[in-house]
């Protein structure tokens, strides 16, 4: 007879691993199952792995802006090099994930989970019983089902490439089409950015969208807006993107960046009566579903929280509480996102486009920062931000951001948010200076 587990988690990466140790440490009896590499996307094909390749591409920026002003000579990426310090890290994330949780006395299983019924869960054949179920899958990306789809290759094969070809397309702006364009473009590739309408990256203030594409395509980027993509073609100069009106691009490799979609489509969730959408998992405002003994965390729910590895581990430690002695219902706190591109694009709280439906309750100001000590010393080309603030308690509850150290100035931005710091609070806090921190209160 199968073992009778307390809880069995299905998705060994951040959300997981996350809810499967805290559940563990309040003396549960914790399975958890992972279909393909322990330690899930993040780690192991994406935000980790990027940011690896991201730094030799921020040290060759910060040498091209301050060229004539100190330094002479701009380095060039040594994208073989650069890929094995990448791998010295990934490498060892499967075995050291594995490794971490069955050192905690966590049971472990490889394979793929399916729902035969209810409360009939099997791994590759093998029958698992347990008492709840966790859904913690993610996404995985999406490939735009059109002639020659075959051709595409995805995020996972860029940040694993043994060498960058001359030409790079992507087809599809959004957060990974800009983010990897920067780095094929850094490292020596002809670029081009695809997208099927003329408004990438659409949950982004559209002025500083714009002025990050012209950013970019002075470093070399091609934009090619409003072209849908319709065939991909395989010849031997290389492969031939088409649509419907007369566009053609040959390039040598073309990744799919339109998106990402929840990892669903293997469990069996129409079997126990779990309702899914496009947008993955359904969960109430407890991350339970339909099902009332399964839950749902990380990318792979229809939350309307951002999909981001600190989102998932946020729902992993209140998931644990809500299985040991529930709860309220989950409340979100303010939550960063940004753009890893050429220049980083990052925004928190209120958006612009939001403010402006209400501008009898909020003031939009525009700043442009470029000659602000912080950035004068880094001569960075643009850096430009969009605060909102409250007409009547004069707090600010959003903001978004474009500079090269815009990931680290909307951190700072979120704690003065979320902790509802005013300006005369932020005045009595001695930062040190000349750093990004100090100028927080102009921002007000």
């Amino acid at each position: 007879m199968a073992k009778q587990y307390d809880v069995v988690v299905i998705g060994g990466g951040p959300a997981g691993g996350a809810v499967a140790s805290g559940l563990k440490a309040q003396g549960k009896s914790v399975l958890i199952i992972e279909a393909d590499l322990w330690g899930g996307t993040c780690p192991n094909r994406g935000c980790d792995p990027k940011k690896i390749l991201l730094s030799a591409v921020e040290a060759k920026r910060r040498a091209q802006d301050l060229q004539g002003h100190g330094l002479k000579g701009v380095p060039q990426v040594d994208w073989s090099a650069l890929m094995t310090t990448k791998r010295g890290y990934t490498d060892g994330i499967n075995d050291g994930t594995l490794h971490g949780l069955q050192a905690s006395a966590i049971d472990t299983l490889h394979g793929q989970a399916y729902f035969q019924a209810d409360g009939q869960l099997t791994v590759d054949g093998t029958v698992v019983n347990g008492t709840d179920y966790v859904i913690a899958t993610g996404q995985q990306p999406t490939i735009l089902p059109i002639d020659g789809h075959e051709y595409f290759q995805t995020s996972t094969d860029f940040l694993d490439l043994a060498t960058m070809p001359k030409r790079v397309t992507f087809v599809g702006g959004g957060y990974v089409g800009f983010e990897l364009a920067g780095i094929a473009q850094a490292a020596g590739a002809d670029v081009h950015l695809i997208h099927h309408n003329e408004r990438p990256l659409k949950a982004f203030d559209q002025e500083l969208v714009t002025a990050l594409m012209a950013n970019m395509t002075t470093m070399g980027i091609t934009f090619d807006l409003n072209v849908d993509i319709k065939r991909l073609t395989k010849q031997a100069d290389g492969i031939h993107l088409t649509d419907d009106h007369g566009f053609e691009l040959t390039t040598d490799l073309v990744i799919c960046s339109a998106g990402r979609q929840p990892n669903i489509a293997h469990l069996g969730l129409e079997n126990i009566g779990v309702a899914t959408n496009r947008r993955g998992v359904q969960v109430n405002d407890h991350l339970q579903t339909t099902n009332p003994h399964v839950y749902a965390i990380g990318d792979v729910s229809d939350t309307a929280a951002p999909k981001l590895t600190p989102v998932a581990g946020y729902e992993a430690r209140y998931l644990v509480g809500e299985l040991t002695i529930p709860s309220a219902a989950i409340s979100y706190p303010v939550i960063p996102t940004q753009v890893f591109s050429e220049l980083k694009l990052a925004q928190v709280g209120v958006t612009p486009t939001q403010a402006a439906k209400q501008p009898a309750q909020y003031t939009v100001n525009t700043l442009d920062m470029t000659k602000w000590f912080t950035y004068y010393r880094l001569q960075t080309p643009q850096a430009l931000a969009k605060v909102v603030i409250d007409q009547a308690t004069g707090l600010l509850v959003g903001a978004t951001c474009l500079s090269e150290i815009a990931d680290e100035v909307v951190n700072y931005l979120m704690i003065l948010i979320q902790k509802q710091v005013t300006l005369s609070e932020l005045q009595q806090l001695i930062w040190a200076y000349p750093t990004p921190a100090s100028d927080l209160q102009y921002l007000y």
